[in-house]
């Protein structure tokens, strides 16, 4: 009988766990958990189980003139409030940037990619230069350093060059600059994506399409500014894909190219349908304070999060509606 009461008293305790007890939520996977180890397959970017992923968040501002921003606590507000998947690290080179204060330059751009990593998302380090041709030897030492540091994380992307001008040259000057320091960020990092900027400020990518790179992981830089750059560049882009190169939108405006104007939100509009028909990822410029349209924050706002809705520019607005659509209807895809 004894035993008997000891085996009821058991199963009484055990019925009654069942039945208060809640499950376990299972714990929500952060992007790069999800996606892992991304690369280019055809014209896409593709995760780790080869399906095609799009990535979407914000760029920072040059280094030199928004570095506030640069910390962990604004990348930690990106990933939780704006739903990033994927930051940009700007780092100035020129115009007091990196070639007149490389250490502290640098240290910023290390302290977002650090930050970028513990929260589970990706992170481009851009060097961030009109000219980047005529700086090829610091570049050259700058992503060595980088691949070595943070070449084993699948968390980066590298960008080796942000907007060629207008009168550069994609095959004798800007390809070969590419060439060059991809060669030297895969003697330290075999795997990672690198994504080439293009002639004319970011836009000629039908160029690098008509005579790419030969490499692996590798896309091209596609940039714009809605009330600026409109179907005639969405028709480039797509003449690109066409010939089979990646694209990457690195950086990108809702209003005029020279960062004013008022946002247009029905170019903006357009341009989000063409890169979800084509599933090409994008970084909103900018998290920056500064006095203009482009600017995700008014004038004046400092915090490095917390922002309430009135801190936020109109860009700033429609950008984080965007993203957080986005978010919401990728959590009830399969």
């Amino acid at each position: 009988m004894r035993h008997t009461f000891v085996l009821l008293l058991a199963a009484t305790v055990c019925f009654g766990c069942k039945s208060t007890v809640p499950d376990k939520p299972a714990a929500v996977q952060t992007p790069v958990e999800k996606h892992g180890q991304l690369s280019i397959v055809g014209t896409h970017l593709v995760d780790q189980n080869g399906k095609a992923v799009q990535l979407r968040g914000m760029s920072f501002f040059w280094s030199q003139w928004q570095g506030s921003f640069y910390n962990p606590t604004t990348v930690k507000w990106l990933k939780d409030d704006w739903q990033n998947t994927v930051v940009r690290a700007a780092i100035g080179v020129d115009m007091g940037g990196y070639l007149k204060n490389p250490e502290a330059e640098k240290q910023k751009v290390i302290t977002v990619v650090e930050a970028a990593i513990k929260e589970g998302i990706y992170v481009i380090i851009d060097w961030h230069d009109h000219e980047a041709h005529k700086h090829t030897e610091q570049a050259k030492a700058f992503f060595s350093e980088m691949a070595q540091r943070f070449g084993e994380y699948p968390n980066v992307i590298y960008e080796p060059f942000n907007e060629p001008l207008e009168d550069a040259d994609w095959a004798t000057q800007i390809k070969p600059y590419h060439e060059t320091i991809i060669q030297e960020i895969r003697k330290h990092d075999p795997d990672n994506v690198i994504v080439c900027g293009t002639r004319m400020w970011s836009q000629r990518v039908d160029e690098a399409a008509e005579n790419p790179i030969n490499a692996r992981n590798i896309a091209y830089t596609l940039h714009y500014y809605a009330a600026t750059h409109k179907q005639e560049l969405r028709n480039i882009a797509a003449k690109a894909i066409a010939k089979g190169a990646p694209l990457f939108v690195t950086e990108f405006g809702t209003c005029a190219a020279d960062g004013n104007g008022k946002v247009d939100e029905a170019e903006s509009i357009a341009w989000w349908a063409f890169l979800d028909e084509h599933q090409i990822s994008w970084c909103n410029w900018s998290v920056a304070n500064k006095d203009e349209a482009a600017s995700a924050l008014k004038p004046g706002i400092n915090a490095p999060g917390q922002w309430a809705e009135a801190n936020i520019s109109a860009s700033g607005q429609l950008v984080r509606q965007q993203l957080l659509e986005k978010a919401k209807q990728e959590k009830t895809q399969p």
